[in-house]
Parts: C-alpha cells; sequence; structure tokens
C-alpha cells in the first residue's frame, strides 16, 4: 500500500480540484488536513466538469500541471472539457487524473458501479488519457517510473491518469467533519415518509437512498412507493420532473441532497421554468459529501431558498427543526404549487445502515407498476 503523502509528493503538483471519492478517502482527507479548503490549492467543486475546467484555468494562468481528483463515475462529466478543451487537437492542456476505481471488475460492489467500474479504462483510453492503474501491491518505485514517463507526455500537452484500486491508499490524516446543525438525516427522511403517505417518492444518489429503504422497512411498507436513485449524482429531481409531467395528478415528492443540487444546479432553472403544481422538491442539506466521507460542498455558504425563487418556484423556504419541517410538509403538500424546502442537517449517519436488499431492476418494476396504477 502506498501512503498518500507520497503520492503526492511524486506528483508535485500545488494545485488540487476533485469531487470527494470514497476510494480517495486518504487522498481528500490529506487535502483538507494539508490546504483545507483554499482556492490557490484546493478546490472541491459541483461536478468533474466543474474541476477540469478549473484546472485548466490554473494551466492558464500559471503554467503549472494541475490535478484533478474524482471518482470514476465522474469520467462521464469529464467528457467534453477533455476532448474539446484539454485534449492536443484544440487547446492542449495537461492535467493529471487521479481516479478511484469503483466497480472493478471482480471486486463486489453496488449496481451503479458494476459497468462504470468495466469501461473505467477504456474510457480513459478513449478520451486518449494514459492510465496507471494504482493497487495495493503497487511499490513507490513504480510510481516514479510512472510519473517520469507521465511528465514526458504532460509536456507534449496531453492528459494523464492514476487510477486507484480500494484499499491502495493509505496513512491519512484524521479529520473530523461536522456542522452545528441537529437534525439527522434519517428522522428528517422519516417525517417525509410519514407526510407524503403513498405519493411517489424519487430519492437522491447515497445514503438517503438507504434511509428512505431502511424507513420503508421499520415501518412495515412497500418499497413499489419510491425510485432509489442509486447512480446518475444530481439528477434525481430531473427524473422526478419527467414522471411529475407525465402523471399530473399524482403528487411527486424529491428527496434530494446539497451536493447532487449543486451538481446540476441547471435543473432548478428547469423546475422552476415549468413550475410542475404537482412536485415538492425537498433538498436535506448538510453542507457535505458525506456518503463518500463528509468532505465539504459550497452548500452551506449559499442561499438555497434564493436560488430557487429566481429560478422560478413559488414556493421556496429553509427549516432547521423538526416543527418547522412537519409545518412545512404539511403545507407543500396542501398546495397545488412547486415547492422547495431546504432542510439543514447534521453530519453522520448510524454505523449499521443497511443497504437495499432489492435490486435497481425489481425497485424501477414495481416503482412504474405503482405509477401505472395511480
Amino acid at each position: 500500500m502506498m501512503k498518500v503523502q507520497e503520492l503526492v509528493e511524486i506528483i508535485g503538483s500545488d494545485f488540487y480540484a476533485g469531487v470527494p471519492d470514497s476510494q480517495l478517502r486518504a487522498l481528500c482527507d490529506y487535502l483538507m488536513d494539508t490546504y483545507g479548503i483554499d482556492p490557490k490549492h484546493h478546490i472541491i467543486a459541483a461536478n468533474e466538469g466543474n474541476c477540469t475546467a478549473l484546472a485548466a484555468g490554473y494551466y492558464l494562468a500559471t503554467g503549472k500541471v494541475p490535478v484533478v481528483y474524482m471518482q470514476n463515475s465522474g469520467e462521464g462529466n469529464i467528457l467534453n472539457p477533455v476532448i474539446s478543451l484539454l485534449n492536443n487537437k484544440v487547446y492542449s492542456i495537461p492535467v493529471v487524473f487521479i481516479i478511484g476505481w469503483r466497480g472493478e471488475p471482480g471486486i463486489p460492489d453496488e449496481p451503479q458501479h458494476i459497468y462504470q467500474g468495466e469501461v473505467t479504462v477504456k474510457l480513459l483510453e478513449d478520451m486518449d488519457i494514459k492510465a496507471f492503474v494504482i493497487g495495493k501491491d503497487t511499490t513507490d518505485k513504480e510510481v516514479k517510473d510512472s510519473m517520469a514517463e507521465f511528465r514526458k507526455i504532460l509536456a507534449s500537452g496531453k492528459d494523464v491518469a492514476f487510477v486507484i484500486r480500494r484499499g491502495a491508499l493509505t496513512d491519512a490524516p484524521k479529520v473530523e467533519y461536522k456542522n452545528d446543525n441537529y437534525m439527522r438525516r434519517e428522522e428528517i427522511i422519516q417525517h417525509i415518509v410519514e407526510a407524503s403517505g403513498e405519493d411517489p417518492i424519487i430519492s437522491t444518489t447515497g445514503k438517503a437512498s438507504r434511509e428512505l429503504f431502511e424507513t420503508r422497512v421499520s415501518n412495515g411498507q412497500s418499497h413499489k412507493f419510491d425510485f432509489l436513485t442509486v447512480g446518475a449524482m444530481g439528477h434525481s429531481s430531473s427524473i422526478a420532473l419527467g414522471v411529475a409531467i407525465n402523471k399530473p395528478f399524482a403528487r411527486i415528492w424529491c428527496v434530494d441532497g446539497d451536493g447532487a443540487v449543486l451538481m446540476h444546479m441547471g435543473s432548478m432553472a428547469v423546475l422552476g421554468t415549468y413550475k410542475p403544481k404537482n412536485f415538492i422538491h425537498i433538498v436535506i442539506n448538510n453542507g457535505a459529501h458525506e456518503t463518500v466521507g463528509g468532505m465539504p460542498t459550497v452548500a452551506s455558504e449559499i442561499d438555497l431558498v434564493a436560488v430557487a425563487k429566481a429560478c422560478g418556484y413559488p414556493n421556496a423556504i429553509c427549516v432547521d427543526s423538526f416543527d418547522d419541517l412537519d409545518r412545512e410538509l404539511k403545507a407543500a403538500k396542501g398546495r397545488n404549487e412547486l415547492t422547495l424546502v431546504e432542510v439543514k442537517c447534521c453530519i453522520g449517519a448510524r454505523e449499521d445502515l443497511g443497504r437495499p436488499t432489492i435490486t435497481a431492476l425489481e425497485n424501477k418494476q414495481s416503482f412504474m407498476e405503482y405509477l401505472n396504477a395511480l
């Protein structure tokens, strides 16, 4: 296993932009411990394409090679800026990518990572990005030798990538992530479930969907009411909009997260323009990428209610207590207008939180059958 500080020293860059990943937890914690959030050295961006563009700007201003880190699911988000901005046939901007390899063939993982894991290295090859895989048995010398080769490639204006296998990086400093909010996400979801009754719910990627599933189990309820968006981070509200438009007589709830909302915030403008009257948008905001470790988002520093209103939401409010939450959920359910409820949430989940025991296909089928009966 490789010490994360050794990898950072071998690469030799002083600017990192990224979206946190559990597979890269050691790197994320190292960067937070070393730099915190310092725009000169470390930015946690809204999405991976955003990171890539930031890196390009850094290179244009300094002439130095930046690093972009992400989970392999982010390869889709970097595709456009890599091939139409960085590529040596366009602006020839060198970047080092560090990519956590979720869903690596032969290693059990969640369904949303399986196919992405199969094509991770191939996608890099298709983008003309030379890759080197770091695993538990990779030596420091092998990484140094690879970086020496990479420097020649970077000097020619091309991009390179280190693909990180599970458990390959070690010796991260201990970093604690917390905020001053007190409501727990799982309890918030329990209140949402109670308020929504038998209305369909589309929930976002990560622990929110896991907690929604567990809430149904605890309540002895069917899972047919919920679509658990296990992948496609940032797109749950757009999925929910597609459902709401085509099921105008059903009230549709979207349980979203702050990191997901930030990742594709343009969807709020679309929602606010079409103003589906049967849509309730709940954003649980803990200011963190908690599912992958707890590193901060910028959502603690922005006014999501003002953003929603600027996008055209006729109703938007922020709550930070269960009494206010229950009141606003009831009000949202009683009105016939698009509504956003931002809920301030603490960081943390119970250690024994389970995962869905039904497959993604089973979830889709039961949800569609329920929608068709409405």
